[in-house]
């Protein structure tokens, strides 16, 4: 139900099955379009954001299984009653909250004068593009809304606190528990594994290192120096023989 202001003359916001949809082309803000109103949703990590990537292991997804537009009100909402629930229940120093979506697209609004003698003042239909409202974001189908890492034991908290958060949207979502170690893209045996020794991954062999919040996978190979202009015998190179990438970058 659309909130009913108190003044005279002016209606309420919009329920949001005005904008739910995805029906034209994205319209951001540039310098074409200006006076954009600021998004309600301004901290994108909650918790202990600082911890490494070996501090929580579960991590917990929002995701949605509908093409929509989410605004950035509801988004923030979900924000305020997933951060709520995980201080009540796990304590403020052991999880981290991500919200995954940032609001770009604007919500543009033909405003409509309720007014006596609204009639005489404004001409209907004529040159009813809007002026800009608020902005949402786009989402696809299976789309990560949020997500949620933490311990072992916050895993379940973690779920309940999803699952609030699924009410401050319109349409359905789900909330999916991650094979994965953290915000890190390997499984857990994968990720403990490759921390101590060389594990294979994507085809490659290598050790799993630690990057803050991330990691990175460090393995033998890298970025070929010839496409740089620089000849090196780990290259594979041969001395005094140009490459097709070495006479590209030397303008030979």
């Amino acid at each position: 139900c659309p909130r009913v202001s108190s003044r005279p003359g002016t209606m309420g916001r919009r329920p949001w099955k005005c904008s739910r949809y995805c029906k034209n082309k994205p319209y951001i803000k540039s310098r074409y379009c200006r006076g954009v109103p600021e998004g309600k949703l301004k901290i994108f990590d909650v918790g202990k954001k600082r911890m490494t990537c070996d501090v929580f292991p579960a991590c917990v997804h929002l995701l949605s299984l509908e093409k929509e537009q989410i605004s950035s009100e509801s988004l923030e909402a979900a924000r305020i009653s997933a951060n709520k629930h995980m201080i009540n229940f796990v304590g403020k120093d052991n999880f981290h909250i991500r919200m995954r979506l940032h609001p770009f697209n604007i919500i543009r609004i033909n405003k409509m004068l309720t007014c006596a003698g609204a009639d005489r003042l404004q001409t209907g239909m004529r040159g009813a593009y809007g002026k800009p409202y608020g902005l949402c974001a786009r989402v696809k189908i299976n789309q990560v809304i949020m997500s949620i890492r933490t311990s072992l034991k916050g895993e379940d908290a973690a779920c309940t606190a999803l699952r609030k958060a699924k009410f401050k949207f319109p349409g359905r979502q789900l909330v999916y528990v991650s094979r994965n170690w953290g915000f890190t893209p390997y499984p857990k045996e994968l990720f403990q594994q490759g921390r101590t020794e060389e594990v294979e991954w994507r085809g490659a062999t290598g050790r799993i290192v630690g990057d803050g919040v991330g990691t990175k996978f460090i393995s033998g190979k890298g970025v070929r120096l010839s496409k740089q202009g620089i000849w090196h015998k780990s290259s594979g190179d041969i001395k005094g023989k140009w490459n097709d990438a070495m006479r590209l970058n030397r303008n030979i």
